[in-house]
């Protein structure tokens, strides 16, 4: 029998830095929230460790030549061990399931966020490239299907959270706060050198690695305003970037009659990922407290557009629009990856990026096969420019 008081949940992406807070906050609020998928790409231990201690209906690993580990680990349990894209979206349409947390790296986060639409399971969205590849696809689904998408990113939460209560009508604009990264205020001579261990020392979040290196190079703000433009129904001048070095404010909105609400609160993922699950309740938590005394000064200055070009070849990207935000992620996916693995320096990521988007076909409607092609071919076309 299935308690109808509790709030099912698959988690896709489980060992990842959003995962495992995301398990942490479900263990602390005991009881409105029951784990029902786990999934991991290649991560088997954890991910067995985490299904003997939360007992889901599903464990789903990525790699399928892990499968045999993962059936191993959990063979004195009735857990069901499945196996890649087609185990994350068979989960994910199960009857028991009320909501999913897609907390899946990149591009990987879209065909199960689009399996679970159609079968009218609320997502809770902290894998933002579902919306930068294909946001108007999976916007119009939600919409056809009667589904919520509910943010987790930490600023679009704080946007959220602003418009409840409000007319979206009023709505002026949005702004995104942005922490600068590691490297606020630094010239392109000095990003010459920069290390990945220097650009995996975020000074504010901890995040996993490539999305800390989006932060590094303000691409992650950058995939932050496309995510924006369709969650919020926004055109791309009412979304603004500012840099706020201390993360405390984490968004605002600014409405038609000059007003601003901010959201604000100490740098902590797990208090938008509580939010987000529990929605519409905001459960009682035993989170650390902002304190005004802590942090007399709050900041703001502009970011650097010249220095980071990645946010904008992202405001590019979305003013294009078509098939252009799938191809940016893509590249930018590709050009991370070579970064930590060492095999191009920090400013060539977005030199290449910015090349990449210029070999791809634009394609001004694209269909859920033109998103698979075009990411596919992206990602060929900038391995090419990396060798």
């Amino acid at each position: 029998m299935i308690d109808s008081s509790t709030k099912h949940i698959a988690i896709l992406g489980s060992t990842g830095s959003i995962g495992t807070q995301a398990l942490e906050v479900i263990q602390e609020l005991n009881g409105p929230v029951k784990v029902h998928t786990l999934s991991a790409f290649s991560n088997v231990e954890v991910l067995i460790e985490q299904c003997h201690q939360f007992q889901p209906k599903y464990a789903i690993i990525g790699d399928p030549n892990l499968l045999g580990s993962l059936k191993n680990g959990l063979e004195d349990t009735d857990i069901q061990a499945l196996e890649g894209q087609s185990g994350l979206c068979e989960a994910v349409q199960d009857d028991q399931v009320d909501m999913v947390l897609t907390a899946l790296v990149g591009y990987a986060g879209l065909e199960p966020t689009l399996k679970a639409i159609s079968a009218g399971k609320d997502i809770a969205l902290a894998n933002k490239e579902t919306l930068v590849v294909a946001g108007e696809l999976v916007m119009q689904l939600a919409k056809e299907h009667k589904v919520r998408i509910l943010p987790v990113d930490s600023e679009h939460s704080a946007i959220f959270q602003c418009l409840q209560g409000e007319n979206l009508a009023t709505v002026e604009k949005i702004i995104l706060t942005a922490s600068g990264g590691p490297f606020r205020g630094r010239s392109r001579d000095e990003l010459m050198s920069v290390t990945k261990h220097q650009a995996l020392k975020h000074p504010n979040w901890d995040m996993g690695a490539k999305i800390t290196i989006d932060s590094a190079t303000l691409m992650n703000k950058g995939l932050e305003v496309i995510e924006a433009k369709w969650l919020f129904d926004l055109e791309p001048e009412q979304i603004e970037v500012i840099v706020h070095p201390q993360s405390i404010i984490h968004s605002m909105v600014q409405f038609n009659d000059g007003s601003i609400k901010a959201q604000m609160g100490l740098p902590d993922m797990k208090l938008p990922i509580q939010y987000a699950i529990g929605y519409p309740s905001r459960f009682t938590s035993g989170f650390e407290r902002f304190s005004f005394t802590d942090y007399p000064t709050l900041t703001f200055e502009q970011p650097n557009k010249k220095v980071f070009k990645n946010l904008g070849l992202a405001y590019s990207a979305l003013n294009k629009g078509g098939n252009t935000p799938c191809i940016l992620n893509a590249a930018n996916e590709v050009v991370v990856d070579a970064f930590l693995k060492e095999k191009i320096k920090f400013l060539e990521m977005g030199d290449i990026l910015e090349t990449s988007m210029t070999k791809i076909p634009y394609i001004p409607i694209p269909t859920l096969e033109d998103y698979r092609q075009t990411d596919k071919e992206t990602r060929i076309k900038t391995l090419e420019l990396i060798n």
